[in-house]
């Protein structure tokens, strides 16, 4: 798993869905309320966030798209 100090300031990839009504991000894999209160979350709970998201890449066997940003 990535340090927390490697982490970008969000995992928003530009690619979201759930404006268009996905429950689920079909870009960084985050749920509409996730996205929607990012900026609310306590480091703490955006950790956890974080924590799944980085398993549910690994568990894709992919990069997670974040760590793609600008290449």
């Amino acid at each position: 798993m990535m340090q927390s100090s490697e982490r970008p300031d969000t995992p928003c990839v530009a690619v979201c869905s759930t404006g268009m009504g996905d429950d689920v991000c079909k870009g960084c894999q985050r749920t509409m309320l996730e996205v929607a209160h990012w900026v609310m979350l306590s480091d703490a709970e955006k950790e956890v966030v974080w924590l799944r998201l980085e398993q549910y890449w690994a568990d894709q066997g992919k990069t997670p798209p974040w760590l793609k940003r600008g290449k």
